[in-house]
């Protein structure tokens, strides 16, 4: 059972119970039976080739299924998107464990790698889509993708109250650079086969030029 659904059925079975009863639950596993096998084949093929019969084949089910729980691919593709995001916003922030704001960052970015690399389809697939969707796809994408920001800006902010960066950092704008580092760095590994460790090096001079200005002076 996924982690997702373990926690919609059994995270807290005192106030769960009366809420889902078997036909309640059987559709949460339904949902997630489509959404394990949508993720699965983005990851593996992207987004575009992958269709909703090949998802309904990968769920053992009937398109008629998917479409019961999902309006279409955008929105079935949103909510791997959602569950996916939120995954790699908590491996990010264990990630980033103790030391320098710069050390931090360094480490979070490096986990987030590890941790998501051999999807790498999916991350071309919400790249690719983030120039071509809707402005309300675009915007719930956004809210989504938020959760690694406030990471990356925690980190920023405890280095700023530690003494580490300035008091004056443009603390925003610094998190905009690092994410956008991060995330374009996905590209070296799509088309110049870069591995999930040549990425972290690579990120990490990034950060460094990135905080350059804002580290104080000792």
């Amino acid at each position: 059972m996924s982690q997702s659904l373990a926690t919609a059925l059994h995270a807290d079975d005192a106030e769960a119970a009366p809420r889902l009863n078997r036909r309640q639950a059987a559709k949460v596993r339904t949902r997630q039976k489509v959404l394990d096998a949508a993720r699965n084949l983005f990851a593996e093929r992207g987004y575009e080739p992958a269709t909703i019969r090949d998802i309904a084949k990968g769920a053992g089910m009937s398109t008629g299924a998917v479409f019961a729980n999902f309006q279409d691919k955008a929105e079935l593709f949103e909510a791997v998107l959602t569950e996916d995001m939120t995954r790699l916003a908590d491996t990010v922030k264990t990630g980033a464990g103790e030391g320098s704001a710069q050390a931090r960052l360094n480490a979070a970015l490096a986990a987030g790698y590890h941790g998501s690399l051999d999807q790498l389809p999916l991350f071309q697939a919400i790249v690719a889509r983030s120039w071509f969707q809707p402005l309300a796809a675009e915007t719930r994408a956004r809210a989504v993708t938020r959760q690694l920001l406030v990471v990356i800006t925690d980190i920023l902010r405890d280095g700023v109250s530690k003494g580490e960066l300035s008091q004056d950092a443009d603390v925003p704008l610094l998190t905009e650079l690092v994410w956008d580092a991060y995330l374009s760095n996905y590209r070296r590994a799509a088309y110049d086969g870069w591995s999930a460790a040549q990425l972290t090096d690579h990120v990490a001079k990034q950060v460094a030029v990135i905080l350059a200005g804002a580290l104080t002076r000792k």
